[in-house]
């Protein structure tokens, strides 16, 4: 059985991160173009790259490859009615959803997708990775990468919102027989 690799990247800074809002299909703040392919000496040739299908996802793939292929499932969280808005905004106008959707993994912003039913969107992805040997690196967002790190270390969703990831974050797993974390070291 030949293993599967899998680096995700969280995608780079955009204004809503800045702002602190829910995210909308924005682009990143940071000139990607003039850093494309600056970042593909991190990879192997064999490695192929994935993205998510929002523009920030699509600009940050770029860094590392001119061919990234568009996944339907590395895309973000569905925030509903609450996409653009800002969480100061939400703790004024919504506080009891707003600290509702914050403590109950089931339940989701009006007209969103909640944290549980993003992480069977996950789990399902990773079961169909764990079936493509080779190395992959999808660029995606901070709630996907959340999902794949309780997924692979069969983490309670309660778990969900303990975790942090930094634009350009990278998460490696490896998968022979199950996901296991790999932490890269520097001889």
């Amino acid at each position: 059985m030949q293993a599967t690799r899998l680096t995700l990247i969280c995608h780079a800074r955009t204004a809503a991160q800045k702002q602190a809002c829910f995210p909308l299909d924005e682009p990143l703040v940071l000139d990607w173009q003039a850093q494309a392919l600056s970042r593909t000496a991190e990879l192997r040739r064999s490695t192929r790259v994935l993205c998510g299908p929002e523009l920030r996802c699509r600009q940050t793939a770029g860094l590392f490859s001119a061919e990234a292929e568009v996944q339907e499932a590395l895309r973000d969280c569905a925030f509903g009615t609450w996409q653009g808005l800002s969480i100061s905004a939400l703790q004024q106008q919504q506080p009891e959803a707003l600290q509702a959707w914050l403590e109950d993994p089931h339940q989701a912003p009006p007209g969103g997708e909640s944290v549980a039913g993003l992480c069977q969107r996950v789990a399902q992805w990773l079961e169909q990775m764990a079936e493509r040997p080779g190395h992959w690196l999808a660029v995606t967002h901070p709630f996907v990468i959340r999902a794949v790190m309780l997924q692979a270390l069969q983490a309670p969703l309660a778990s969900f919102n303990l975790i942090d990831i930094e634009p350009l974050s990278r998460l490696d797993l490896s998968h022979a027989g199950r996901w296991r974390l790999r932490l890269q070291g520097r001889d």
